[in-house]
């Protein structure tokens, strides 16, 4: 059956982040509806006004439940779906495919998480992998450091290459007032930062902070009633090969290489057709894979790809640019983030890191350990 996404038939019409960094005295439920509330009061709209629901708590796993209880409505559609951290763009598919078919009218989709203030207190649900828990890895980043490793001996990747997408990641936050990281960062610095689990350092590890995020999509037809510059969803892609890592096909190339492909052929777009990309960078080696296997540049080439700024401030391709989970935020899942920064992007509200003409921007989540990843293509009212 042909792909029948429905292409700029749905539109992000706010987003909104709040608590980025340290909140104390929050729940993540707390997070996440102060997100919410700021998100519809962008544009005018109030809790009785959503009638579709989209959340995944790391500490609360009937949260649709307790969001719609917590906010006071009685919403038609409740989703609380879990891919990890990617699970809020497929959250956008789902809203897309809700409102075209009547389901629902307004869709908030939303995360919170209080990890950095609740440290130690958080319920965690992950457990090692039966052939992976003797050698006793510090999950997840051991799992990411072999893909690294794997990806350093087959195409001779650097460490000051991964040093590159921390410092570009770094220089994107010194630009955003919000982000929780904005110190300098050199690539002595990167270089000289404790060993954690080798090839990677600490600057190769995302943050751990507290934070929250929302969105609301309502049809294309309601959305520039509600704001100037919606950011209309193209199209949104899933795909999945694995779970635990000693079960990835090849620990060079993911799952995005699919998700991406459906994505971009959605939109009818192609990678250099985007302006701003927003990935999921819990590592410096995610932010590798994936613009390799998006396509914006070739297999092995990542590496290459990212240095002499490239992907930083005043580089060819903007990449992060709001900081990144390197250097902005990272509540335990980062993936809601993405779409809030690409629809910021295409709303032209980012200040001093704003880029010029945004009309196409790529949000891209990532689940486990490489595991799930979910691409999501937005656009400006120019590209319907």
């Amino acid at each position: 059956m042909k792909d029948a996404f429905p292409r700029g038939q749905t539109a992000i019409v706010a987003a909104a982040t709040h608590g980025i960094g340290e909140a104390p005295g929050y729940s993540s439920m707390d997070l996440a509806v102060a997100a919410s509330l700021k998100a519809l009061d962008q544009v005018g709209l109030k809790p009785g006004d959503v009638d579709g629901l989209f959340i995944g708590l790391p500490d609360q796993f009937l949260s649709g439940l307790q969001l719609a209880e917590y906010l006071g409505i009685r919403p038609k559609v409740t989703d609380n779906n879990r891919t990890g951290g990617s699970a809020f763009l497929t959250h956008a598919m789902f809203a897309a495919l809700a409102l075209t078919t009547g389901q629902c009218d307004v869709a908030l989709i939303c995360y919170g998480s209080n990890q950095r203030s609740a440290a130690g207190k958080l319920v965690s649900s992950a457990k090692e992998a039966f052939f992976e828990a003797p050698y006793k890895p510090i999950t997840p980043g051991s799992s990411y450091a072999l893909a690294a490793s794997r990806h350093m001996h087959e195409f001779g990747t650097t460490r000051e290459q991964f040093g590159e997408v921390a410092m570009a990641a770094r220089k994107w936050a010194q630009l955003n007032p919000d982000a929780f990281m904005r110190d300098p960062l050199t690539m002595d610095d990167y270089m000289k930062a404790r060993l954690v689990s080798d090839p990677f350092g600490l600057r190769d590890f995302c943050l751990v902070t507290d934070g929250a995020a929302a969105i609301v999509m309502v049809r294309a037809d309601r959305a520039k009633d509600l704001i100037k510059k919606p950011a209309y969803l193209l199209g949104t892609a899933a795909a999945t090969y694995h779970l635990d890592i000693t079960a990835m096909p090849d620990l060079t190339t993911t799952a995005a290489v699919d998700s991406g492909k459906r994505a971009f052929a959605q939109a009818g777009v192609k990678p250099s057709d985007i302006d701003v990309v927003e990935l999921y960078d819990a590592f410096t080696i995610n932010t590798i894979l994936f613009l390799e296997d998006l396509g914006f540049c070739p297999k092995g080439e990542g590496g290459r790809f990212v240095s002499g700024g490239n992907i930083a401030p005043g580089g060819k391709l903007p990449v992060n640019t709001n900081g990144g989970g390197l250097s902005c935020v990272h509540p335990g899942m980062y993936g809601l983030f993405t779409l809030v920064e690409a629809a910021q992007q295409i709303m032209g509200v980012c200040g001093e890191r704003q880029q010029k003409d945004v009309n196409l921007a790529l949000a891209h989540g990532n689940g486990g350990k490489l595991s799930s990843q979910v691409t999501s293509i937005l656009g400006s009212e120019a590209t319907l």
